[in-house]
């Protein structure tokens, strides 16, 4: 080649190059795979999104058009993202062409990939669809399931990877993005989604909303019902139906005081406002960390704020999880473990010590409970914090393993150096990580690098990955305890060796002493005794979820038939998994049991949402 033609083509490979590298660039780093999506983001990622819906109740189902913007490799030939039981009718560019584009086969946990041709200079497609009736993240109810029974209602649940029932996106916790909405739904409700949120109806049902950090497709979120607002302080406040507004503004009335507690501890508050909104029965978690909304379970609203440490974890998400995101479902423990821990911390900073020891120490208890299940089950694999979750749905990685192990795991590693040492490394990690994933093996080389390097320390890495990719809880486990334990465990003692349970000094015993009170009933207690301490102290009528549900359990294997009416009431009034899964477990051990379980559930069933009945489908043999 002559040399003038070597010049005239020089500004033309310069500038593919520098396109090339620029792609290269906006993608970033090369991204570890998620065995639980579709998507090919290292080709073709999604940036942002701008979602326009309309809701229609009586069909049970959305018509949307997600446009999704999209970062592409210099050698991109299509964009892979993922659906379920998604009715896809066409896929355009800005001014109207179309694209080629192909559904794969449909797998029963990951749904089905939708694959669209694309050139690397294709910035955005714009796909128009309607949702299934039975879209396993969204659950409709009638007027009759919410609380004033006077409107329908509408949530989602995206967690774990059903985001890509109600929306086309590369449903992983590893590809973030920005979103913008319009929703339209019946003028006399408000619609709600983890974005800038209005604080009144909108007189012609059509609303706006803008989430300009960039969060992954879990955290994708919506709402709509008969809500009322009430602000609790400058960046805070919560959404209910009318009847439950002023039960929900009292219990998060320390709100603000915990968001300032956990900026303490470890930096700004990124998010702008955290708000809550307490859902109908059937919302099937304690809490979802829904960025500006957490999602709230009815079940927290005890009347005396006792049961505010869901608040305090779901708010910790803000740093753990919604900052700073496990990068694939194998990783969960990097979103949980560390918010348990922040939990922990901040209830310690608003309440105090003795009474954040009761919390962990509960909690250890339903985690040695837990870790012998799998292990006498043959799945002591699932006790790592570490998990193996391909072939599997991720929702089975959702264990107090990832939430309890991986807080005890923080606090051994805080009680080795020094609490002061371990809150530098949390703050750096929250801040130098921020709206990034991160996965188990880069956290470990942070640890050591930031933690114990930074201060001169060797660490023990067998310690730390007996930890993480071995079973049950080392050793060296820390040990929560709690002197106020002490104190009720002598109460149950004197009762067995024959002190009646109204002689018993119970006198201003906190909500958690009365759990693990009645957690420590032995299995061999009568069922006269069963009677004398529902008589004294009202178990079968309380009114606290953890307290009644712990209860009832004890009501099933001691076969204390007077509960059992408020047992029925319970399971089908309440769609919380976590109460749900041990009550129906203790119930099928028995034959007479297991007739009850199946009467209970044909008519529990219609209340709850997929996440729950799915568990409970697979439990009761359906």
């Amino acid at each position: 080649m002559k040399a003038k033609y070597i010049l005239t083509l020089l500004p033309f490979v310069w500038a593919c190059t520098n396109t090339t590298q620029k792609m290269k660039d906006e993608l970033g780093p090369k991204m570890a795979v998620d065995v639980h999506s579709y998507a090919l983001p290292n080709e073709s990622k999604v940036k942002h999104l701008d979602w326009d819906a309309n809701l229609d109740f009586e069909t049970k189902t959305l018509r949307a058009t997600a446009t999704l913007f999209l970062t592409n490799s210099a050698a991109a030939t299509k964009l892979v993202l993922d659906t379920k039981a998604l009715n896809i009718e066409s896929v355009t560019s800005a001014s109207g062409e179309s694209f080629n584009f192909a559904l794969g086969e449909e797998d029963d946990d990951l749904g089905r990939s939708l694959t669209i041709d694309i050139t690397p200079e294709v910035e955005s497609v714009s796909i128009q669809y309607t949702t299934s009736p039975t879209a396993e993240a969204v659950q409709w109810l009638d007027s009759v399931q919410t609380a004033d029974k006077k409107a329908p209602f509408l949530f989602t649940q995206s967690q774990a990877i059903l985001a890509r029932s109600w929306v086309p996106i590369q449903d992983s916790p590893g590809i973030r993005f920005t979103y913008n909405a319009k929703v339209k739904v019946p003028s006399n409700l408000m619609a709600l989604m983890s974005a800038e949120n209005p604080t009144e109806k909108s007189k012609d049902g059509v609303y706006f909303f803008k989430m300009e950090q960039p969060i992954p497709a879990y955290l994708l979120a919506l709402s709509v019902g008969d809500l009322e607002f009430r602000k609790i302080g400058e960046r805070a406040g919560v959404y209910a139906e009318p009847s439950v507004i002023e039960a929900a503004a009292f219990e998060f009335e320390d709100l603000e005081a915990m968001i300032s507690a956990a900026e303490g501890l470890y930096g700004p508050y990124q998010w702008d406002r955290y708000d809550l909104i307490v859902l109908p029965p059937s919302f099937p978690f304690g809490g979802m960390e829904n960025p500006r909304l957490t999602f709230a379970t009815p079940t927290i609203l005890a009347g005396d704020k006792s049961l505010v440490s869901l608040v305090a974890h779901e708010l910790a998400h803000s740093w753990s999880g919604n900052l700073v995101t496990n990068a694939t479902w194998d990783d969960f423990w990097l979103n949980e473990g560390f918010t348990v821990y922040f939990e922990q911390r901040i209830m310690e900073e608003v309440y105090g010590r003795d009474y954040s020891e009761m919390l962990a120490t509960l909690s250890n208890q339903g985690l040695k409970q837990e870790i012998a299940e799998m292990t006498e089950g043959g799945n002591a694999v699932d006790t790592h914090l570490k998990l193996a979750l391909a072939g599997r749905n991720p929702d089975d990685g959702m264990t107090s393993i990832a939430y309890d192990k991986g807080y005890l795991f923080l606090r051994s590693q805080e009680e080795l150096v020094g609490r002061e040492k371990f809150d530098v490394f949390l703050k750096d990690y929250f801040t130098s990580n921020a709206f990034k994933v991160m996965t188990t093996e880069e956290f470990i080389l942070q640890l050591e690098d930031k933690l114990y390097r930074a201060n001169e320390i060797d660490m023990d890495r067998d310690n730390v990955e007996a930890w993480i990719y071995g079973p049950g809880l080392p050793a060296d486990a820390p040990q929560p305890s709690s002197d106020k334990f002490d104190l009720v465990a002598q109460q149950m003692i004197a009762f067995i060796d024959g002190t009646s349970a109204a002689e018993l000094t119970t006198d201003n015993w906190s909500s958690h002493e009365w759990l693990h009170f009645v957690r420590a009933i032995s299995s061999d207690l009568s069922v006269d005794k069963m009677a004398e301490l529902d008589k004294a102290f009202g178990f079968t009528k309380s009114g606290n979820s953890e307290v009644l549900a712990a209860w009832l359990e004890q009501s099933i294997t001691h076969q204390y038939t007077p509960a059992y009416a408020r047992l029925e009431e319970f399971l089908i009034n309440t769609g919380r998994r976590k109460f749900l899964m041990p009550l129906y477990k203790a119930l099928i051990l028995t034959d007479e049991g297991k007739e009850m379980a199946k009467a209970i559930y044909a008519k529990a069933r219609p209340n709850y949402h997929f996440v729950s009945y799915d568990s409970i489908d697979e439990l009761l043999g359906k």
